[in-house]
């Protein structure tokens, strides 16, 4: 079993945290695991986007060839990172907010993450956290549990409380 994971974003939304923690949890579950990353020169507002190669056996390849599951929380991120998902078994999972005009590919989940985010946690800051929950759901790689841990492990501790609120709330959306 491999799978390849893309997410993307802007810059200050957290999507390289939130591959960083997802490799993390994959990691303490015992399985091989290669992130990257890669981010516009800009702080804020430019491009962002990691990816996570997940397997069970030895990797030899440490860049995505064809990813299993793309989060693009842009529609610039949409766009541009979309391709190359598999039109059978690919899935695409968008920011319904964020992402009006969703790209012409058969697998799209929409979900409100920023919105659940900034409504029900109550920051935009928490958004990343979010759509990790949302993944975690989705691409069944790795356990809620195990997220958890993760995520307790990487964020600072006096926001631990609103991220697994915001961890749970991405799991539950889905």
């Amino acid at each position: 079993m491999m799978k390849q994971l893309r997410l993307s974003g802007s810059g200050g939304q957290g999507v390289i945290t939130a591959a960083i923690i997802f490799a993390e949890a994959a990691m303490n579950e015992g399985k091989q695991v290669v992130q990257s990353q890669s981010y516009g020169p800009e702080a804020r507002g430019g491009a962002s986007k990691a990816e996570i190669v997940i397997s069970d056996e030895k990797i030899y390849h440490p860049k995505i060839v064809s990813p299993d599951i793309v989060l693009s929380l842009t529609q610039k991120a949409a766009d541009k990172y979309y391709k190359g998902l598999d039109q059978n078994n690919g899935l695409l999972v968008v920011d319904e907010d964020l992402v009006p005009n969703i790209p012409d590919f058969p697998n799209v989940v929409k979900v409100p993450v920023t919105r659940i985010a900034a409504e029900k946690v109550g920051k935009m800051l928490f958004t990343n956290i979010v759509a990790l929950g949302v993944l975690v759901k989705l691409s069944q790689l790795i356990s809620l549990e195990s997220a958890k841990k993760a995520v307790e492990k990487r964020v600072p501790p006096h926001t631990i409380e609103q991220n697994m609120k915001a961890l749970q709330l991405g799991y539950d959306a889905v």
